[in-house]
């Protein structure tokens, strides 16, 4: 299909500069709500959710968005993402970092036909870098053409988001890491973590949710540059399937090496 690229990626800079940017470090109290124990929600999710919604469906008329803060709202609406041609919009990824007044933070939009993603678009708004993907077309940042590459580390370097892990689940991964893998502290967003993933910052990242939103994009891009995601039996990522657990890498050669070390035996129950 004919993606519109420049103006998804004009939207979205637009929306990073006029929203989001506007309310980082000025954002009052009432102006921020945690959802659940550590995930919040601020005007700035809410108003560039809007503002998106209303530009995507305007680029390509007939098809529908599937946002986080509307599927926060009503559960039902993610049931979309497989549905026609869906936009997947997190307006404000990084949420409790840009509440915070830190970075990094993102915005990232995914474009999926029946369920297949199409393109992915991953803004930082605090820097202006644009990482996009079209499927089977590679990755760019800021259109230049980009290809993953590993740390080269004798010991790959894993960001381990072992917050939203089963309590049961959180020492049996960090031992399986001991040894095998050199961990590092995770940005708190996915928007900032796949593209550590392609520019050789990092060589191996294990997610546990696995929203459609969070990883739609940064899946793409990733796979467009030569790196591996799957969930955490070695099956492919898609839309729709609502399992937990994701595992992605620089190459096929370090996802095998991290799914050695920390999935070599099934883990226990959570």
């Amino acid at each position: 299909m004919n993606i519109p690229h420049d103006g998804v990626a004009a939207l979205m800079r637009d929306v990073g500069r006029d929203v989001l940017m506007r309310y980082f470090r000025a954002l009052v109290t009432d102006q921020i709500v945690e959802k659940s124990p550590g995930d919040f929600v601020t005007i700035a999710d809410n108003e560039a959710e809007a503002r998106l919604t209303e530009g995507l469906m305007r680029l390509l008329p007939g098809s529908h968005v599937v946002g986080e803060e509307a599927c926060a709202a009503n559960p039902v609406l993610v049931r979309g993402v497989t549905c026609g041609i869906s936009w997947i919009v997190d307006p404000l990824d990084g949420t409790g970092n840009f509440a915070s007044g830190e970075t990094p933070f993102a915005c990232m939009v995914a474009l999926a036909v029946e369920g297949v993603v199409e393109g992915g678009w991953i803004l930082d708004p605090a820097t202006g870098r644009l990482c996009h993907a079209v499927r089977g077309g590679g990755a760019f940042i800021d259109n230049e053409r980009v290809e993953a590459r590993g740390t080269g580390a004798a010991l790959p370097v894993a960001a381990l988001v072992t917050r939203f892990l089963p309590a049961a689940l959180h020492a049996p991964v960090r031992e399986r890491a001991r040894g095998h893998l050199t961990e590092v502290p995770i940005p708190r967003c996915a928007g900032e973590q796949y593209p550590r993933l392609v520019l050789g910052q990092n060589d191996i990242a294990l997610f546990w949710n696995a929203n459609p939103w969070d990883h739609a994009p940064g899946a793409l891009f990733l796979q467009e540059a030569g790196g591996r995601i799957a969930r955490l039996d070695g099956s492919p990522y898609r839309l729709g399937d609502d399992r937990t657990g994701l595992l992605a890498a620089a190459s096929s050669a370090l996802w095998d090496q991290a799914a050695a070390a920390l999935l070599g035996e099934p883990l226990p129950p959570a």
